[in-house]
């Protein structure tokens, strides 16, 4: 293994622990992870020494009181990490079928940099449940969502819009909840692929009642989520999701909310992201229609009533009839050696790095590449080629 390499498994693991002791887009820790890098501060904390002289926490006051406030943070990060067993977070993840992807790993979703701009609630990790690959999965997608008390309209509305979104490659993201959530998620199922973002652990069913959906989900999807396994979902976590929802796609359609809905939340994250930012309408005397009519008139959010109006906003003019990336067979020498060292009942990236005698740091980013042309997909056992 190089020192590069080395590295990145460091920092990867790092990140993974860091999930467990802080909240999913904590602004400090942003600034932390940016100046020394995951390694160093996850060593920091486990030693229980005091933080390293960070950046000022983007928007916070100056002064002792904020120096005090984020004392006792990293305080109850350091207490939390001592009881982490980084070993055992990654295997019982990996028993669970759930992998950890780090900033710039190959299935790293390249749109989640617009989370990496001053004041924004970075990433810091993903954990991902499923077959599909998620860098890939997002390259052409749509987020749906809307209220969980959803009316008859409103789920009939978005699962004609996910089914349609489907049948034209374009992959639904929402939040696995019931209501909108749910019909667009099994209407996307049921014609091609979906991603559904998570505010809980990925081996934690919520709700309980769309087990069986996510299960499907990851045969051929992925669930994503920052909690690591065992985490239950808390209120801040569900807002704090949103944004993940917002910053995969390059828009976001609010089906049906409620004027106090979380899908405005999730709008406001996609209008703050510069996303293209769509609605739909509904009988004006619906209380679940009141936040799309205030997109519409107040936020300027473009009037949509089918699938082809969303992909006019989504999909780049003279791509609307374009399938997902594929690559033909002119591959390069160095990526056709990798395809051919993918056995059909799969194997780890080290294995495939062997035996295509390349290096570890080239496999990965080979793998990414054959996965995004669906040429190999991930399994149990690391990488296959598809059945």
């Amino acid at each position: 293994m190089t020192v590069r390499a080395a590295e990145e498994e460091a920092d990867a693991r790092a990140r993974a622990c860091l999930t467990a002791v802080a909240p999913p887009g904590d602004l400090w820790l942003g600034e932390l992870l940016a100046e020394y890098g995951a390694a160093r501060v996850w060593a920091e904390l486990v030693a229980g020494r005091p933080a390293p002289s960070a950046p000022h926490e983007e928007g916070a006051p100056n002064g002792p009181e904020e120096a005090s406030r984020l004392e006792r943070r990293w305080a109850r990060w350091s207490a939390r990490a001592g009881r982490v067993d980084p070993d055992g977070l990654l295997s019982d993840s990996a028993e669970a079928g759930i992998r950890f992807v780090a900033p710039g790993d190959p299935e790293w979703p390249g749109r989640l940099e617009s989370l990496d701009l001053p004041g924004g609630r970075r990433s810091h990790g993903l954990w991902v449940r499923g077959r599909g690959d998620l860098r890939h999965l997002c390259l052409r997608s749509v987020a749906l969502v809307g209220a969980r008390a959803a009316t008859p309209y409103g789920e009939h509305v978005a699962a004609e819009l996910a089914y349609g979104l489907a049948e034209r490659s374009v992959v639904v993201v929402s939040g696995g909840a019931y209501g909108i959530d749910g019909a667009a998620h099994r209407a996307a199922q049921a014609a091609g692929n979906t991603v559904v973002v998570l505010a809980c652990g990925l081996d934690v069913d919520y709700p309980r009642g769309h087990a069986g959906l996510f299960a499907e989900v990851a045969r051929r999807g992925v669930l994503v989520s920052e909690r690591p396994v065992r985490s239950t979902p808390r209120a801040p976590d569900f807002l704090i999701r949103n944004r993940l929802i917002a910053a995969l796609t390059p828009g976001t359609v609010v089906v049906e909310a409620g004027r106090r809905s979380g899908a405005l939340n999730t709008a406001a994250h996609a209008a703050e992201l510069n996303r293209a930012l769509m609605a739909v309408p509904g009988p004006v005397t619906s209380a679940l229609s009141v936040g799309c009519h205030v997109l519409l008139r107040d936020w300027q959010a473009m009037c949509v009533t089918c699938a082809d109006d969303v992909v006019a906003q989504v999909v780049p003019l003279g791509e609307e009839g374009a399938g997902p990336p594929r690559l033909d067979a002119a591959l390069d020498a160095d990526t056709r050696r990798v395809l051919d060292s993918v056995p059909r009942k799969g194997a780890g990236t080290a294995t495939i790095a062997a035996r295509s005698e390349g290096t570890l740091e080239g496999t990965m980013r080979a793998l990414g590449m054959l996965a995004a042309a669906g040429l190999v997909e991930r399994c149990s056992t690391g990488w296959r080629t598809p059945r």
